[in-house]
């Protein structure tokens, strides 16, 4: 915090620590208001492209896990067995098959939800004069956007997580995909996107804030606290989301399915009464256990490389050297 002013004229020391707290205490949502929108594009893409890459394996077991109508679903018993059998079956780098479809949707829409949440909130604060609703808005039109630009690209980072669909390249999936199911398929599963990502934002929003004050009540720049209440804050919303991250995943993969009611499957409601009817109650938690390992890191990664870039805005802007 700011040291409290007094009658005393404070030290050089004391006018030094009062400079480096002015910017490195800060709320998450916030970026300096003099730092140009490249920056929150950087910030944004930066963290973007690392929150989904890093922990992309975990992410290829928890959709092979939630596909329906697929043997993949049936075959692996547990995150450690699924790791195993694609790795001997299918060698390493199938691990890794259609990330780059992720490195190229990531950053861009990253970037943008960033982008449009620090200038929305600015605009709608200015004009209304609450920061409550105005963060609430902000935070709902960058999912909008964000969302949108992603979609296609999270198509086709599933379809390339399948076993045996006969994708060799991202380009390769997206013109197969397009001719044989047409522009929707890119999109048939956008409702739901914003269904699960609404509540996952508005859940890992809360619960980081909530998690950093306690970890950290000073608020100053601090990334062990950061990576700890991303990670938190990640894990808790991605579990409690997951039963729409199988809706959205049947949508997203219902193409490659052998079952025909898979693939006539339009809405979250149709794929809703899908899984339940095959798999029961436990099938909308299939892929938990992945779901949380992949995003408890990736969403501490995201939060910290967020903090960090804003956090040497801010010391470029106040004239310090940029280290962390």
């Amino acid at each position: 915090m700011p040291l409290p002013q007094t009658k005393e004229q404070p030290s050089t020391a004391q006018q030094q620590h009062g400079d480096i707290a002015d910017f490195e205490e800060y709320d998450y949502e916030e970026l300096p208001s003099t730092s140009p929108l490249t920056m929150h594009l950087i910030a944004g893409a930066a963290a973007g492209i690392m929150e989904h890459s890093v922990m992309y394996p975990f992410d290829i077991v928890k959709t092979r896990m939630q596909v329906v109508g697929s043997p993949s679903s049936v075959v692996y018993s547990g995150v450690t067995h699924a790791l195993k059998v694609i790795k001997t079956t299918e060698g390493v780098r199938s691990l890794w098959r259609g990330v780059m479809s992720v490195v190229l949707g990531a950053g861009p829409a990253h970037a943008v939800y960033f982008a449009t949440y620090e200038q929305t909130k600015k605009m709608l604060t200015s004009a209304s004069g609450g920061k409550a609703n105005a963060l609430a808005a902000a935070g709902g039109a960058a999912t909008v956007i964000s969302d949108a630009l992603m979609n296609p690209f999270d198509v086709i980072k599933q379809r390339m997580q399948l076993a045996n669909t006969g994708y060799r390249t991202i380009s390769d999936c997206a013109v197969k995909v397009f001719r044989a199911e047409g522009l929707r398929a890119f999109y048939v599963s956008y409702p739901t996107t914003l269904l699960m990502n609404m509540p996952f934002q508005s859940i890992q929003f809360g619960c980081y804030d909530v998690f950093r004050r306690a970890l950290n009540p000073s608020g100053a720049y601090s990334p062990a606290t950061h990576v700890m209440a991303g990670g938190l804050a990640g894990a808790v919303a991605a579990a409690l989301t997951t039963p729409i991250d199988c809706c959205k995943t049947l949508l997203q993969t219902r193409g490659a399915s052998a079952d025909a009611e898979v693939r006539r499957a339009a809405s979250m409601a149709e794929a809703a009464r899908i899984i339940y009817r095959k798999q029961g109650m436990q099938g909308f938690l299939r892929g938990v256990k992945p779901r949380v390992i992949a995003n408890m890191p990736a969403t501490a990664i995201s939060w910290t490389t967020y903090e960090y870039f804003k956090w040497m805005i801010a010391r470029r802007n106040s004239g310090g050297s940029v280290h962390a």
